[in-house]
Formats: structure tokens, sequence, C-alpha cells
């Protein structure tokens, strides 16, 4: 059964994150998702969790202190910062019962000694965070949007993935900033799917909604389902016209799998 996910950083921002779930459970979402969910309490999440019945998916690691940061993971002699805050998502990943911790990169423009240290610290995470049954995700980010960060196409995340050796570590793969750094997706994933520990959706090139423009979600989905993806599908959108009024291509599925699921 194809299941969406509510990313709450762009999703019911207007709201304090408790909240959020809230709105996502009345909405019909099946889980949820979130950048940095830090500033709230974990206890207020928990209780916001079991009230909806949703399940966190996955949490990012700090951003960092800089205003140009997006994570320190792969920046060489920031180790120490890169692992506390790794170390603080586990925690609060394992307080609140989520799956992942996404662990941001950084940007680097791929420099030397970048993919060491990266390297490095993920594996430090996946120690971490294997005994508490915490997955570790690394995604790919378009330079477009993101200038300079280090990880920024599904191969380059492979050969990371490969290096390290863990099997809690996965990709995690934004159908939006993927299409734009590689193309045609179906391909991506069909030689990426045992790497694949979740999937974000949009639609390509206004990241409006995951209805019109260049991703056919309806062929894309049930396709990578065939291919062997058991996961959620992350809605990380941008509303064109307001949350309620855009939520149309959420029923559609809903009713193609025979309802909203409890």
């Amino acid at each position: 059964m194809i299941s969406f996910s509510a990313n709450l950083g762009f999703l019911w921002t207007d709201r304090p994150l408790p909240d959020a779930i809230r709105s996502a459970g009345a909405a019909g979402f099946d889980a949820v998702e979130c950048h940095m969910p830090y500033p709230f309490a974990t206890e207020d999440v928990v209780s916001a969790l079991i009230e909806t019945g949703l399940t966190m998916t996955s949490i990012n690691t700090r951003l960092g202190d800089g205003q140009r940061e997006v994570g320190v993971a792969a920046v060489p002699g920031e180790e120490a910062r890169a692992r506390r805050y790794i170390d603080e998502a586990i925690s609060y990943a394992d307080a609140i019962g989520c799956a992942n911790v996404s662990v941001l990169a950084g940007r680097t423009g791929r420099g030397p000694d970048c993919e060491d240290a990266y390297r490095s610290n993920l594996a430090y995470a996946a120690r971490a965070a294997a005994p508490l049954g915490i997955g570790v995700l690394i995604e790919p980010l378009n330079t477009q949007f993101v200038p300079d960060y280090h990880l920024t196409t599904v191969e380059q995340g492979i050969e990371t993935i490969d290096a390290i050796g863990y099997d809690n570590v996965k990709l995690m793969v934004d159908c939006f900033h993927t299409h734009l750094m590689e193309g045609d997706l179906y391909p991506r994933f069909e030689s990426a799917m045992p790497y694949v520990g979740h999937v974000q959706i949009s639609a390509y090139p206004d990241r409006g909604e995951p209805v019109g423009g260049e991703i056919d979600y309806h062929t894309l989905l049930p396709a990578l389902i065939e291919l062997g993806y058991t996961g959620l599908f992350g809605a990380e959108y941008t509303p064109r016209a307001g949350i309620d009024v855009g939520l149309d291509w959420l029923a559609t599925w809903h009713a193609q799998r025979g309802g909203f699921s409890s």
C-alpha cells in the first residue's frame, strides 16, 4: 500500500510541532517527518504522536551555527561538533520513537579530506544508532538550491554507503533534488533501490503539491513499489495556494486505496 508522511518542515509551519502533528493526522497522513524538532520538548511531541496514532519517520541533525551552514558532517576539523549534533539527534529520535536520523553533510565543494570526514562521522552515527534500532539517512541535495553541498547525486551516496559498510545507513532520495541533478528518476531508483531508505516527493519545477509538472507520481510510485520499496513517501512540498486547498492530491491517493488509513 502506498502511504504518505507529512514533512512538517514544509507543512503547517505556522504552528508548534505538536500542533502540526495533530494537523497532519486530521488531514489523513500516515506518518510525519520534520527537520528541526529540538525547540520542542520530547514529551509534548510524544503526546501528539500517541494522540494521532502517527509515527515520526525522520528528523535531521542541526544545520549548524553559521547562517550558510547546512550541517557539518563532511567538514574537516568539525568532527566534535558533527558528533555532538549526531548524538543529540539520536537521543531525541530515541525519546520520541523516530525511525531515522538524517545526517546533514554541509557545504564543502567536495574539497580535500571532506569525504574522509563524512565517512568517519557517518560510521560514528551508524554505530551509535544501531543498538537503538534507528536508521541513518543521507540525502543528496541539488547545487542550485544548496551551492557547494557535499552530497549531490545518488551515485555519490552509494559510494559513501559502500565505503563505510553499515547496514543501517541508507539514502533519502528527494525526487525534486534528484530530478534536477540527474534527470529521469526511474533509472536512478532501479539501480539504487537496495540503498534507499526513504523517498520524498513534490512537483518539479515549482516544488508544489506532487501533481502536475515533469514528474508523474501516479506512474512512478507504483513502479517503486514494484522495485521493492516498502517505505513511506514523504510529502515535502510548498503548498501552491494553502495547505487545505492543496490536499486534493492526498484524497485522490486515499480513494485509490479504498479510503483513509486509520
